[in-house]
Parts: structure tokens; C-alpha cells; sequence
């Protein structure tokens, strides 16, 4: 098996371990992104049903809310609204907003590697296969179309090196799909959030 794997990697003048790097960086991001949605998403939950019992104007709550979700993307936004609290309706929504942004580079963060890792995979498997098939082709031509049992494991390798790029691409791009939806869900808290501190805490022109 493992001599195997070492023929498959000279053959595909290294492309194949490339491709397993790859893959491995694509499931280190997949693992990593995964439990920061899942941490951020569910404390985004629990604080929403927790800012709900801030009273109007109440800082004192508010500052153990923000004590509370420190460490989370949330509870910047409790942070700005306490800083600012008293601020016109327009400019307190500004300055949140701005707070919104400035969270927006944590919730992608990564999220290119899996892009490349997309792109990078089927590609990388279709070179793979174009180098065997020319080997193939090659060895062919040497045997004057007699040998052509010697094809076939050339052929073999390129279906390896096509079947390893596919894989890593849709597995990849599965968990891309599911992060960037895992990124508006967050986005829709943030926005509701900054909603129930506008109304709480800035001045509401008439």
C-alpha cells in the first residue's frame, strides 16, 4: 500500500501529495471555521434573549452583558453602544454599524484558503491526468500500439489524480457554501442587535 502511494507520487511528478496538502489545509480551516460559527452563533442567540431584559437606558446591565460576551464578535457591538449611549438615533446607528464592519474581517477569515483549495484541487487533478495520459501516450507510440497492457497503469494513475482533486473540491466547497451561510445568519443577529440597542440606548429623534 504504501510503496503503492510512493509509486503514484513519482509518477505524478509530485502532484499527488500537493493535492493531500491541499486537502489538509482545506479540513484544518473546515474545523477551525466550524467551531467559531457554531461558538459565535450560539452565544449571538444567548445574548439577543439576554439584551432583551436590558432595560431602556440601563448601563449598568448592559456593561454585564458586554463582561459576559467579551470574547465574541456580539459583544463588540454592547461595548460601542455603551461608549456611545445618549448619541442621536442616526449617529449611534453609524458608529454600531461601523463597530459591524470592523467584526466583518473575523468571520471570513480563512475562508480564501478553502476558496483556493476549490479552484486548486480540480485543476491540479485534470494536470495530474494530462501527465499520465501523455506517459501513456508515450509508452504507445514505444510499443507500436502492441503493448497496451503497459497503458493502463499510466491510465490509472491520471483516474487517481482526477478522482483525489474532485474529492478535495467538493469537500471543500460544501463547508464554503455552509460557512458563507453560517456569515449572513451572523450578519442578521449583528443587524438585529444593533436594532435593540438603537432603541435602547441613543435618542430617538421625533
Amino acid at each position: 500500500m504504501i510503496n503503492d502511494i510512493i509509486q503514484y507520487s513519482r509518477d505524478s511528478w509530485g502532484l499527488l501529495p500537493l493535492l493531500v496538502i491541499i486537502f489538509i489545509i482545506g479540513v484544518s480551516v473546515i474545523i477551525e471555521r466550524y467551531f467559531f460559527f457554531a461558538r459565535s452563533i450560539r452565544s449571538g442567540l444567548s445574548l439577543e434573549y439576554d439584551l432583551r431584559r436590558v432595560a431602556k437606558g440601563n448601563v449598568d446591565d448592559a456593561h454585564k452583558v458586554a463582561q459576559h460576551y467579551d470574547a465574541t464578535v456580539q459583544g463588540e457591538l454592547v461595548k460601542a453602544a455603551i461608549e456611545h449611549k445618549g448619541a442621536p438615533e442616526a449617529v449611534f446607528e453609524r458608529d454600531v454599524e461601523e463597530t459591524i464592519m470592523f467584526q466583518l474581517p473575523k468571520l471570513d477569515r480563512n475562508l480564501w484558503l478553502l476558496d483556493t483549495c476549490v479552484t486548486l484541487g480540480p485543476l491540479l487533478g485534470l494536470l495530474g491526468t494530462i501527465v499520465h495520459l501523455v506517459e501513456a501516450f508515450a509508452v504507445l507510440a514505444q510499443s507500436g500500439g502492441q503493448n497496451v497492457s503497459s497503458v493502463t497503469g499510466p491510465i490509472a494513475h491520471a483516474l487517481v489524480a482526477t478522482a483525489v482533486g474532485l474529492v478535495v473540491a467538493i469537500v471543500c466547497v460544501v463547508f464554503l457554501n455552509y460557512f458563507n451561510k453560517r456569515i449572513r445568519l451572523l450578519i442578521n443577529q449583528m443587524d438585529l442587535i444593533k436594532s435593540m440597542l438603537v432603541t435602547r440606548f441613543s435618542v430617538i429623534s421625533v
